[in-house]
């Protein structure tokens, strides 16, 4: 059986930090970054520092049920959309939020 819930909270942590950091790093590195981050910086940072507080809060009340794996595997999602994809984060411009939303209507679902 798959849990849903824990799926896009492990998306939301991991793209919504690769999201909220993706300006600094391809900064730092020389990367390529779309539009968004060059014209509107703090849209992209909003979104996933949202959707990564949304993703640890939903981890923390898991806690005993594997929120620390959605931790930890966010964080290597994260490293990974960043790192090896570099662009990928256009990318997370759109799914995060979604992933977020769904998150909250599941959460608020299963309450």
């Amino acid at each position: 059986m798959i849990d849903g819930l824990f799926l896009l909270a492990l998306f939301a942590v991991g793209l919504g930090l690769s999201l909220a950091t993706y300006r600094l790093i391809a900064t730092h590195y020389g990367w390529p970054m779309g539009a968004v981050h060059v014209s509107q910086p703090l849209i992209p940072i909003t979104i996933g520092t949202v959707a990564l507080l949304l993703g640890v809060t939903f981890a923390a009340t898991r806690a005993t049920e594997g929120g620390w794996i959605i931790l930890g595997c966010g964080l290597l999602l994260a490293a990974f959309w960043t790192g090896f994809l570099r662009v990928g984060s256009q990318i997370a411009l759109f799914l995060v939020p979604a992933a977020a939303l769904l998150l909250v209507l599941g959460w608020l679902g299963s309450v």
